[in-house]
């Protein structure tokens, strides 16, 4: 699992700008990119009234770690899209890498074919922009070299 990046500002809105992008092609109602864990690092768009997005993260956070262990029970190594649908909203959760997920919710002004299409555009630009945040905080050199650790225990 790949370590989760700060979120600066300028990382933060090119994630909103590339969900509301989504959003507008979609006809989605909201987008969210979560952490595995179910934090919340972005989200766009118009919540249902009464929602509770911190909650909603951490149960489709479980929903698509549940869903990752029975992709390994029928030999797959992942499921990279999960689908939930209701009588008035429906839920797709997309994997963006090992560690994120995109998870959008949209009702009946939209199709499912129509969203897993966008989204299948939008998960690699957040993957992107979420690589780009990691790459940022990697230090270009070692901090410690095997010679400085050497030479700290010969004194």
């Amino acid at each position: 699992m790949q370590a989760l990046p700060i979120i600066t500002l300028e990382t933060a809105n090119e994630l909103v700008n590339a969900l509301q992008d989504y959003l507008d092609k979609s006809e989605a109602s909201f987008a969210l990119v979560i952490d595995r864990g179910g934090a919340i690092l972005s989200q766009c768009g118009k919540i249902p009234d009464g929602a509770d997005m911190t909650v909603l993260a951490a149960l489709a956070a479980g929903s698509y770690a549940a869903t990752r262990e029975l992709a390994t029970r029928v030999g797959e190594t992942d499921f990279s899209a999960l689908h939930q649908e209701g009588h008035h909203m429906q839920l797709l959760m997309s994997a963006v890498d090992d560690s994120v997920v995109l998870v959008t919710g949209f009702g009946a002004q939209t199709t499912l074919g129509l969203v897993r299409f966008y989204s299948a555009r939008a998960v690699p630009q957040v993957a992107g922009i979420i690589e780009k945040a990691r790459a940022a905080q990697r230090p270009a050199e070692p901090i410690f070299t095997s010679a400085d650790v050497a030479a700290a225990f010969r004194r």
